[in-house]
């Protein structure tokens, strides 16, 4: 013990000692609430109660708070000459041209990529790069086998002059301006809940070794909508058209994943070049699931939407009102389509009204 006699002249050294514990108590403290507080935004909770970091749930919280300068990126659909594909091309333009100059915007070109190896009579009205199909008989009847090859094409003969590139298709429709939701190195990508690699591990593992890791490291998504940097698009793109005839040509793979293999294809392609994607839930909604337009920038209209005269959806049968973009595969809709009925959900009177 320190005798009240001795205490005068211990006290400056304790006093010392005290304070520069309590210092590096406090920062010790403050570290882990810092920590944790940052951790939490990139953090999922698994069945144990276990915490791991999945670092596509959210941008990291540094990109996050990054301030930047207007990054335009080019918007690029792939098409073919195919009726049912220009009148869906010409509303996807004539709604970007809407949106592109507004506040908020940060559409930059616009170039649609067709795929027939020839022109059409479109060239004059949309911007157009022509590329080669695939060789004959090789997509097997799967048309959008072309897609990662007509962006390959494209990227080696194109002059690109934004650093960005928005991957869209031809039934997307433009409802608020766009900005750029890439952050550097992280592409963005809209969330589909139909990709489930953690589900089809062992399809996936005949194109995603063990030694690349586990497959959570291949995002839910598909090519379309992401941008992404001119960059790494030129990476990935090659092995996104290899991966995807290679899944065409495993039988198994082929029938398990049916039309979305191309989109799988892209997410694998991905993972193998390691880079992961932002998940961006407002990227896009699609009706008659998603009710409300509310902050999302683009309306993906594929699928049909059949409601019955109390504007209730009929639920995969032939509803009394129906919109469905495959019913139109000669020509565009009609404009003197009937009004949706009264009940219909926002999301899908909007696409009647943008149809035109």
């Amino acid at each position: 013990m320190i005798s009240r006699k001795n205490m005068g002249s211990a006290s400056p050294l304790l006093l010392i000692t005290l304070v520069l514990g309590v210092c590096f108590a406090t920062y010790n403290l403050v570290t882990m609430v810092m920590h944790n507080r940052s951790i939490s935004k990139l953090t999922i909770y698994n069945s144990d109660g276990g915490i791991f970091v999945d670092p596509i749930i959210e941008m990291p919280e540094s990109v996050r708070k990054l301030k930047r300068a207007k990054m335009p990126f080019h918007v690029a659909l792939t098409a073919t000459d195919a009726p049912y594909s220009k009148w869906q091309c010409r509303i996807m333009y004539y709604w970007y041209k809407k949106q592109k100059d507004l506040p908020g915007s940060e559409m930059g070109g616009f170039t649609r990529i067709l795929h027939s190896g020839n022109p059409d009579n479109l060239m004059n009205e949309i911007p157009t790069v022509i590329v080669d199909p695939l060789p004959a008989g090789l997509d097997r009847g799967y048309i959008v086998l072309n897609r990662p090859w007509a962006f390959v094409q494209w990227l080696e003969k194109a002059t690109i002059e934004e650093e960005y590139v928005l991957m869209a298709e031809p039934d997307h429709i433009f409802v608020t301006p766009l900005p750029n939701l890439a952050h550097g190195g992280y592409p963005a990508a809209f969330p589909f809940f139909y990709i489930k690699p953690d589900q089809n591990e062992k399809l996936l593992r005949k194109f995603f070794p063990e030694e690349m890791g586990p497959v959570t490291n291949i995002d839910p998504i598909g090519n379309s909508p992401v941008i992404i940097k001119k960059e790494l698009l030129e990476k990935i793109a090659p092995t996104w058209m290899n991966v995807s005839l290679k899944m065409k040509d495993d039988p198994e793979t082929d029938k398990t994943f049916g039309w979305v293999l191309e989109m799988y294809a892209y997410a694998v392609a991905s993972a193998l070049h390691g880079v992961q994607h932002v998940l961006q839930k407002d990227f896009m909604l699609q009706p008659p699931w998603d009710l409300e337009i509310g902050k999302k920038y683009i309306i993906h209209y594929t699928y049909g939407c059949d409601y019955n005269m109390k504007g209730e959806l009929t639920y995969g049968k032939i509803g009394e009102w129906r919109f469905d973009k495959r019913s139109f595969l000669r020509g565009p809709p009609p404009r003197n389509l009937p009004l949706p009925p009264p009940g219909v959900p926002e999301s899908v009177v909007r696409i009647y009204k943008y149809k035109y």
